[in-house]
């Protein structure tokens, strides 16, 4: 096992034997190597890297180290910047998940369940990437390539994500067997983006791969009154939820239907934009 200090350690250690498992905060590879479906041999520790546990703001853009928990992601002042994402973190496991869990680890998991996932593809999130060789960028709706699977090549990590700070209100919520703890059936991040006249839209667990809605995204951004704040009529706002719900390409699976999934996708859709609407029209 390698425990690295620098991002030069990881790097060189990863370059040395491409095939190593890496390890952050190891809330998913305990899981499987539990459970004796992932086998421990040559590991590099990430948990001591100064440079992945930092964030900063420049202009109206926010990076967050890959190491960066997401209990620091729901302190006030992350969540302030970016409010769906602390909803999103606020919903990961309990308080000791959520304390060693990262956002790093949570993109490369690259779960269709990962609740950071669908906040980030509404913000046209970018990766950045690093290996002993050369760096690169690269969005997270082509990072993730499908079920627990990325553009991530032998010797490369995650070394930070960078979003974009918008002005206007967020919605994170998700569907679940159960109040707290649970694994998402369905999750739904919803923006708005005054500066661009626009609503995005991000949808988890109903696609193999990070969705965004963008046909809803244009529909409801064109009927919306941008200048004085009014809400739309409830026929827009209904035509919204059908087209994030058609968007949507669920499966059946033992936590619930893809007819189930699409339904819930189409009640958090008009339930989110209801929600912003009526906090952009008081503002």
């Amino acid at each position: 096992m390698t425990i690295a200090t620098s991002l030069e350690d990881a790097c060189a250690a990863l370059a040395a034997e491409p095939g190593s498992l890496v390890l952050a905060g190891g809330t998913d590879l305990m899981v499987e190597v539990n459970r004796g479906s992932r086998s421990v041999e040559d590991v590099v520790a990430l948990n001591r890297i100064p440079e992945l546990a930092g964030w900063h703001l420049t202009g109206d853009e926010l990076r967050l180290g890959a190491g960066v928990t997401f209990a620091e992601i729901c302190d006030p002042e992350i969540a302030a910047l970016v409010p769906a994402l602390a909803q999103a973190a606020r919903t990961v496991g309990s308080p000791q998940i959520r304390n060693a869990a990262t956002i790093g680890g949570n993109i490369a998991t690259a779960s269709p369940a990962g609740d950071s996932i669908p906040v980030l593809a509404a913000l046209d999130a970018v990766l950045e990437l690093r290996s002993a060789e050369a760096s690169r960028e690269v969005p997270v709706t082509e990072f993730i390539t499908g079920v627990k699977a990325t553009c991530l090549m032998p010797g490369e990590l995650i070394e930070a994500v960078r979003v974009p700070v918008l002005d206007g209100p967020q919605e994170f919520c998700k569907v679940g067997p159960r109040n707290a703890m649970v694994i998402s059936v369905a999750s739904l991040a919803l923006l708005v983006d005054r500066s661009a006249r626009r609503i995005r839209v991000g949808l988890g667990s109903v696609s193999p791969m990070p969705l965004r809605a963008t046909q809803a995204e244009d529909h409801v951004s064109g009927h919306l009154d941008w200048d004085n704040g009014v809400p739309p009529r409830l026929e827009v706002v209904r035509e919204f939820a059908e087209l994030v719900a058609s968007s949507a390409s669920p499966i059946d699976d033992h936590r619930g239907s893809a007819a189930y999934r699409r339904h819930a996708v189409r009640v958090l859709a008009q339930r989110s934009l209801t929600r912003v609407l009526n906090r952009v029209s008081s503002s």
